[in-house]
């Protein structure tokens, strides 16, 4: 029996989330947070270390967890060979390393992106792996059968993929905002048939293709009873009818390359706009058609990221800077509460659990940072290479990627 939008909605936003399950970017609740206790603040190399595993390929796609399984999708660094791997969370050890797909001709790469940047997205039995346009699939996930496949879906990405896809109500929804086409589309997650697809607007005024793509991953969220699918673009955000695609309203910003996953919090939703001077904006989601003029709460031009997502913890939004500042601000009005130097790059986005927010640098560095009005370092840390990939927590445990290996940061099993 097919459950309804609303109840699939009700049931996501409930979920606990702490335990041992971290299904999509950005965690069980699509906003980075788990309700974990016990990680560590301080580790290196050889402190606080449950398990290293070197993974082959060059991805910064993130790890996703269900129970004692970890999937990771990994690519050849030419993008011939997209590959997917398995492993056990205790032990870290590989139960499965398969080859899916081979592109004969890669679509260009930028040299800052890899050809499996988009996470996968697990459900009770199942693991749909998406390297954009190149191909999509999905793997049971106790007898890794390939139930189905897609590479049939248009996109120049242009820059290489990067939006991740979800899961909503038996739909698998996935973002192909490149050069050439951009749009929307809802898969059926039994058979991979399309249910609906959504074009955008088309008219960029430019040829630039950087100016027409995006990487960014949408949410679903109820609105007064009604469910949408926000969906930030380049030049522009939309909500639409999560069953149906229907678009209903819109906002238009100057901005590209949208890769910060956004968040919907006390009835606001709050999302950076991308590359070329990124602002954060606060909008109220109960508009209709063109809500640029009327229903954007306060905007902030200054200093905002381009590639980490941000955080909402009690009122407050936390953001990392892709050249490395924390910054604190009040969701009521946008203010500054406070901002702190970290130094380094940074592309992978914050999580939080247990009063903590974890960061983790390009350069292989990670801080720990308090929560609340002042800022305050608890500890800083070191890893042999950097974070392109953000971090996932299960367990009672941090799940990292570097560009080599995945850690077990914390105990092997709990």
């Amino acid at each position: 029996m097919r459950l309804t939008g609303l109840l699939v909605l009700t049931f996501m936003l409930s979920s606990a989330r702490a335990g041992d399950r971290w299904p999509e970017f950005r965690g069980p609740t699509a906003d980075g947070r788990a309700d974990d206790t016990g990680l560590p603040v301080t580790w290196s190399e050889n402190e606080n270390i449950a398990w290293k595993t070197a993974i082959q390929g060059r991805a910064w796609s993130s790890p996703v967890i269900w129970g004692d399984r970890i999937w990771l999708t990994t690519a050849s660094g030419d993008g011939h060979e997209l590959s997917y791997l398995v492993l056990d969370t205790n032990s870290g050890e590989v139960i499965r390393d398969e080859l899916l797909f081979h592109t004969a001709i890669p679509q260009e790469n930028y040299e800052f992106n890899s050809h499996a940047s988009p996470t996968p997205v697990l459900d009770e039995q199942r693991a749909y792996l998406c390297w954009g346009s190149a191909g999509t699939a999905c793997i049971d996930r106790e007898t890794f059968d390939v139930l189905w496949t897609r590479r049939d879906l248009e996109c120049d990405h242009y820059r290489g993929s990067g939006s991740s896809p979800i899961l909503y109500d038996d739909m698998l929804i996935c973002h192909y905002d490149g050069f050439d086409y951009q749009y929307v589309i809802a898969l059926d997650t039994q058979t991979g048939d399309t249910v609906w697809k959504t074009p955008r607007p088309t008219d960029f005024g430019t040829t630039n293709g950087d100016h027409k793509k995006a990487y960014g991953t949408p949410i679903v969220i109820d609105v007064n009873g009604q469910t949408q699918l926000f969906s930030p673009s380049a030049k522009g955000a939309f909500a639409y009818d999560a069953h149906t695609g229907e678009e209903i309203w819109r906002i238009r910003f100057d901005q590209h390359s949208i890769a910060c996953r956004p968040l919907y919090e006390q009835g606001t939703l709050f999302l950076t706009t991308g590359f070329g001077r990124a602002e954060m904006l606060a909008v109220d989601p109960t508009g209709q058609g063109d809500v640029t003029d009327t229903h954007i709460l306060w905007r902030k031009t200054k200093g905002m990221p381009s590639k980490p997502s941000p955080l909402y913890i009690d009122g407050l939004l936390y953001l990392i800077h892709d050249q490395g500042v924390a910054m604190c601000l009040d969701t009521e009005t946008g203010d500054e509460v406070w901002k702190h130097r970290l130094g380094g790059n940074y592309s992978a986005s914050p999580v939080y659990a247990d009063g903590r927010i974890y960061v983790f640098s390009e350069e292989g560095d990670a801080t720990v940072l308090a929560t609340g009005r002042e800022a305050e370092v608890l500890a800083q840390n070191k890893l042999d290479a950097g974070c392109l990939a953000s971090p996932a927590i299960a367990n009672g445990a941090l799940f990292v990627r570097t560009r080599t290996h995945l850690y077990r940061i914390g105990e092997s099993s709990r």
